[in-house]
C-alpha cells in the first residue's frame, strides 16, 4: 500500500518531532535515523500501527536497553487518548490500533511528549533547556526539596531528579576482621617485625604497626511497588542508581529488590547506563507494579532465598513501604526480626510519616517497629538528604 496523497510532508513532520521527543527522553536519534526511518516508510508504506512501530524502531532503536523507553515513548506520542493523534489521519479507517499498549509512564516521557501543532510555524525544534537544581534560586530550591513527591509536576519530578544526581554521599565505613600495615602508631605486627629483624640479622630492630581495614557494608534496599508507594518507589529507584553509580573510593555493593505480590531482584536493570531508561525497564519488567502488597510473604521470600547472598557481611538494609498489610501480624513481626537479625541495621523508610498525626496503629506498623533501627520518612527531597546523613553515620534527631 502506498501512503495517501498529501500525506508524505505531514508523517514526516511528525517523525521528526517524535525523533526531537526521543532525544529528550534519553534515546540518541541522530537526522540521519530519522531520513532512513522516512524512506523506510516510503518503502514498506503504512498497512498497520504494528508495521508502523516496528519500522520506526528497526530505525531508530540503536541499543537494546533503549527498547522500553522507546515503546513507551511510541505509544505515548502516537496513541495516547487525551492527546490528537497524529498518525490517525494517516492511515485507513479499516486499519485498528494494537490492543495492547503499556499502561506505565515514566516522568521523563511526560517531559519530553507535546503535542505536534499542524501550523508550520510551531515545527521549529524546540530549544531544549535543562534547569538544573544549582540554577534554582532559594526560594525555588528549598520549595522543590519540601516538595511532596507525589504532588511533584513532571518538570519539578524531573528537577529532584537532578538534584539526586548532585547529590553526594559519604558512606560510613567500619573495620575489618583483616588487618592493614601503618606508619602510625597502633597495635604491633609481630610476624611483620619478625621478618623485618631476620633481614638485619636482629641488628636494628623496628617495631611493624598495623590496623584493623576499613570497609563499607553492603546496602540492600527492599522497595514496596503498590499502588500506594509506586511514585515514591520510582523516585528512590533513582536514588539507589545514583547510589550505585557513585565515584567515591569507599562505596558499598548495591543489591535491589522490589515487592507487591511477589519479590523480584532488580539489580541488573539499574546497572544500565542511562537511569531513565533502567528505571524504565523496572516499571516494565516487573508485573506487579502498582498493585497488590503482600509484605510477609515477600520478606519471607528474600530471608529464605537472598539474605545469605547479599547480606553475607553483615550489609544495611533499606526497607521502603507503608507497612499496610493485609494479613497475620504475627507472621509479619518473625520475618522482620529474622531480617533485623541478618543484618547490621535495618532502616525503616515510611512516606506515611509525612503526617504529623501519624500514629502506628495498624498492625502491620506495630508488628515491624520493634524490629528496625531508624524509623525516617521518604517523601522529598528533605527526608531523603536525612537519610544520607545517616548512611554517612550521623544520627538525625
Amino acid at each position: 500500500m502506498n501512503l495517501q496523497p498529501g500525506a508524505p510532508s505531514h508523517l514526516a513532520r511528525n517523525v521528526m518531532h517524535f525523533g526531537r521527543v526521543l532525544r529528550q527522553a534519553g534515546v540518541p536519534v541522530g537526522t540521519d535515523r530519522i531520513e532512513l526511518a522516512l524512506l523506510a516508510l516510503q518503502e514498506v508504506g503504512l498497512n498497520s500501527k504494528t508495521e508502523f512501530h516496528a519500522v520506526l524502531s528497526a530505525c531508530m532503536v540503536l541499543r537494546h536497553e533503549h527498547q522500553p523507553l522507546f515503546d513507551q515513548a511510541f505509544y505515548l506520542f502516537w496513541r495516547e487518548p487525551d492527546l490528537p493523534d497524529p498518525i490517525s489521519s494517516l492511515l485507513p479507517s479499516k486499519l485498528s490500533p494494537p490492543r495492547s499498549a503499556p499502561a506505565k509512564d515514566d516522568s521523563l516521557l511526560a517531559d519530553a511528549r507535546t503535542t505536534p501543532s499542524n501550523d508550520p510555524q510551531n515545527h521549529q525544534p524546540p530549544t531544549e533547556e535543562l534547569v538544573l537544581p544549582s540554577m534554582l534560586t532559594a526560594s525555588a530550591l528549598e520549595r522543590l526539596r519540601t516538595t511532596d513527591f507525589e504532588k511533584m509536576s513532571s518538570e519539578e519530578f524531573r528537577a529532584a531528579q537532578q538534584a539526586l544526581q548532585d547529590m553526594k554521599v559519604v558512606f560510613q565505613s567500619v573495620p575489618s576482621r583483616r588487618t592493614a600495615p601503618t606508619d602510625q602508631q597502633a597495635r604491633v605486627d609481630m610476624r611483620a617485625t619478625l621478618r623485618s629483624a631476620g633481614r638485619t640479622a636482629g641488628d636494628v630492630l623496628a617495631l611493624e604497626h598495623e590496623r584493623p581495614r576499613q570497609f563499607v557494608p553492603p546496602l540492600v534496599v527492599l522497595a514496596d511497588i503498590s499502588g500506594s508507594m509506586s511514585k515514591y518507589s520510582r523516585m528512590l529507584l533513582h536514588f539507589v542508581y545514583s547510589l550505585g553509580h557513585t565515584k567515591e573510593r569507599l562505596a558499598p555493593s548495591v543489591e535491589s529488590f522490589v515487592f507487591g505480590t511477589r519479590l523480584t531482584r532488580i539489580t541488573p536493570w539499574l546497572k544500565l547506563r542511562n537511569p531513565d531508561v533502567a528505571v524504565a525497564r523496572v516499571t516494565q519488567g516487573v508485573e506487579d507494579w502498582s498493585g497488590g502488597t503482600r509484605i510477609s510473604e515477600c520478606l519471607h521470600e528474600f530471608n529464605q532465598r537472598w539474605a545469605r547472598r547479599v547480606l553475607g557481611r553483615r550489609g544495611v538494609v533499606l526497607l521502603v513501604t507503608d507497612g499496610l498489610e493485609h494479613g497475620a501480624s504475627k507472621a509479619l513481626g518473625f520475618e522482620m526480626e529474622r531480617l533485623h537479625k541478618s543484618c547490621r541495621r535495618l532502616i525503616w523508610l515510611n512516606p506515611l510519616l509525612r503526617f504529623e498525626q501519624f500514629e502506628p496503629k495498624a498492625q502491620g506498623v506495630r508488628a515491624m517497629l520493634p524490629h528496625v533501627d531508624e524509623f525516617l520518612p521518604v517523601h522529598n527531597l528533605k527526608s531523603l538528604s536525612a537519610l544520607v546523613k545517616v548512611l554517612q553515620g550521623v544520627r538525625v534527631v
